[in-house]
């Protein structure tokens, strides 16, 4: 449960903790509201890291935390974002908290930006998926959620932090459940009621549907599971809506590798494959809210990738929706299968760009870690539009190159392409390579976000699972694509 956060100018009377800024040179900025003994804070190691915490108690009994925030000349809005997150992690038990925290903030970042980055940091940080946690009666909670948080000397960014952080928990939420009780037709269901919350058209296509609109690909990494696919279609069209981008997910809700089959460990987080479908659908359910003045399609491409009698062999020969031919020398390649699709279809409305998101190759961690997603594009106005949105939302991304001295790697002795190139080589370029043959020369941008939409620690504003990576950058994005159109 996300806290209420609320604006104040000063602090309530009834706030139990308090979360002060403190710089690396253990200075507070004016305003910060408390003040704190830097012996005391140098002598218990504090060193005013982004997001380091230490306890105080303050004479009247109340407890302030001091959160470190850096170097004041080094400040942005990640360093806030770590704050909130480490000030939430310190709250213990109470209820009721505050933070001055955007006060490091003046005459540094934008005051709207600074808000919105620590209600950000609190709501992303604070985060715990307990579905499916039994309770015993008259247990308490080991982390209770904060009811409120009250954001001292805040104008304005609160609203759009709470929106925001929201739609990231959301796809958290979906990436997070148990692969059995998120299949395609339950993502379907998920996306229907947020259409229906948030004002949006959807269209949901079954396998019969999918079938009729030539969607090869899609169905062939469906033809060895028992739950069938979907194709799910949202569509945000505002009035005067200037533009229009279409936007497409992975939404493998759960890969074996099929036939070509992962090991058990490899298993572990392979529910998370529809990383880039949650993200997209989340994200698509924000804009109304937000007022984005584009139109937007969202296409999640949802299938389970299975091994059985049924399913795809080495080999195999599929036709995707453009009629491209595809021999599938590794099942376990199966995202650029659906993809495949998807692309198409977003491509036929011809719109303005196109931007798909997948948790795609491992190559991408082997390239960038666990922090940095992967970019690929056709186009250098859109690449830099997508690198600005993601720097400026915190989720950081790194572009490579479509090398087209490797695109002779997919060439294939008995269909157009195959779903692989050499082993070992430029694996996540490969791929980008290979979903380029399906945009039909439309602007378009590819993130691979295979190592960043998992964690397996807390760190930041991440936490454990699904992170809903990509969210904040497609809405970055968005929110500043009309004021981006033509340049």
């Amino acid at each position: 449960m996300t806290p209420t956060f609320i604006s104040a100018e000063a602090v309530p009377s009834d706030t139990e903790v308090l979360g002060v800024p403190v710089f690396a040179d253990l200075n507070l900025p004016a305003g910060a509201g408390a003040t704190v003994n830097r012996r005391f804070l140098s002598a218990m190691g504090f060193e005013g890291r982004p997001g380091q915490t230490e306890r105080l108690q303050a004479e009247d009994g109340s407890i302030v935390v001091a959160v470190g925030v850096g170097p004041a000349d080094e400040l942005d809005t990640d360093a806030l974002r770590r704050a909130g997150a480490g000030f939430v992690r310190s709250v213990g038990r109470a209820r009721r908290a505050a933070v001055t925290l955007p006060a490091a903030a003046r005459g540094r970042v934008a005051a709207g930006r600074a808000v919105q980055a620590v209600v950000e940091g609190i709501a992303l940080g604070g985060y715990r998926f307990t579905a499916h946690k039994a309770q015993k009666a008259g247990q308490k909670t080991a982390s209770p959620s904060l009811d409120s948080v009250a954001v001292i000397g805040a104008d304005h960014g609160v609203r759009r932090g709470q929106l925001v952080a929201a739609a990231v928990l959301r796809a958290r939420d979906w990436v997070n459940e148990p692969p059995r009780s998120m299949t395609p037709r339950h993502l379907a269901l998920r996306a229907e009621a947020l259409a229906s919350q948030t004002g949006l058209d959807v269209d949901v296509w079954d396998e019969d549907r999918l079938a009729s609109e030539r969607m090869g690909g899609l169905l062939g990494v469906a033809a060895g599971a028992a739950e069938p696919p979907r194709l799910i279609r949202l569509v945000y069209d505002p009035p005067a809506a200037r533009g229009e981008v279409a936007l497409v997910g992975k939404g493998i809700t759960f890969d074996s590798g099929g036939l070509s089959l992962k090991t058990s460990d490899g298993m572990r987080t392979m529910k998370g494959d529809m990383g880039g479908a949650a993200a997209v659908l989340s994200a698509m359910g924000a804009l109304t809210a937000l007022g984005v003045r584009v139109r937007v399609f969202g296409y999640a491409c949802c299938t389970e990738n299975m091994p059985s009698g049924t399913a795809i062999h080495v080999g195999d020969v599929l036709t995707a929706r453009n009629g491209t031919t595809i021999e599938v020398l590794n099942t376990d390649a199966e995202g650029r299968l659906v993809l495949a699709d998807g692309l198409s279809l977003a491509a036929e409305s011809r719109p303005d760009a196109i931007i798909d998101l997948a948790t795609l190759t491992g190559g991408q961690r082997v390239a960038l870690g666990s922090q940095v997603a992967a970019l690929m594009a056709n186009d250098d106005k859109l690449a830099g539009r997508v690198l600005a949105a993601a720097g400026r939302a915190g989720e950081p991304a790194w572009r490579l190159p479509l090398w087209p001295a490797y695109r002779p790697h997919l060439d294939s002795e008995v269909a157009d392409l195959k779903n692989i190139g050499q082993p070992n080589n430029a694996s996540t370029i490969i791929a980008g390579l290979f979903l380029q043959e399906f945009v039909g020369g439309r602007p378009w941008a590819h993130l691979d976000i295979a190592s960043p939409s998992w964690s397996d620690t807390d760190d930041g504003w991440v936490t454990k699972g699904g992170t809903g990576w990509g969210v904040r950058t497609l809405l970055e994005m968005l929110k500043e694509w009309e004021a981006l159109r033509g340049r």
